[in-house]
């Protein structure tokens, strides 16, 4: 009996999104938006370089696994995109290109603001933006505060979100997660 009622009031609480809700991909409007692929760590080191890997928090074997499986997955259900706009960072730019669900782009508007949030707001909006001024579909590759600023949502690392556009943010429609 308490099972089944957390199991409604979970239901009725807002934003709250199954995980592996393929069928969200097919509302009109819906593109993919992903915490890059598990890469062990927080944030990055104090002597971060953006274009070196060296530098950074990186994917490891897990996470390269992880986000191949994660594009197997997407083209197994005949998921397609017309380009994977990602972060500069190396982990996201490594798992836009191991996803392999099309051309890989650099879009500095997802880039992380974890160390620097007085980006925040200008950052959000110019992925709007960015989001807005695409022809086609898109699959992003970026971070969770990113995500969170643009959903409201938290992710762990490799979950995707499935997405549209609702005014100043984007609205959940479901969630995918592939294990690492």
């Amino acid at each position: 009996m308490v099972t089944r009622l957390v199991f409604v009031l979970a239901l009725m609480w807002p934003g709250f999104v199954f995980a592996n809700d393929w069928t969200a991909l097919d509302t009109p409007g819906a593109f993919a938006i992903m915490r890059h692929a598990l890469a062990p760590g927080i944030g990055d080191p104090a002597d971060f370089r953006v274009g070196d890997c060296g530098t950074q928090r990186n994917l490891d074997v897990r996470g390269r696994d992880q986000a191949a499986r994660i594009g197997a997955a997407f083209r197994d259900k005949g998921q397609t995109f017309d380009i994977v706009l990602t972060s500069q960072w190396c982990r996201c730019r490594d798992t836009a290109g191991l996803l392999n669900l099309g051309p890989v782009e650099d879009a500095p508007a997802f880039n992380s603001f974890f160390q620097d949030a007085s980006t925040r707001e200008r950052q959000t909006r110019d992925a709007l933006q960015a989001l807005a001024d695409q022809q086609g579909r898109p699959f992003v590759v970026t971070h969770q505060v990113n995500i969170r600023a643009l959903t409201g949502q938290t992710t762990r690392s490799g979950e995707v979100l499935v997405v549209r556009h609702a005014g100043d943010r984007l609205e959940v429609l479901g969630s995918i997660l592939v294990d690492p």
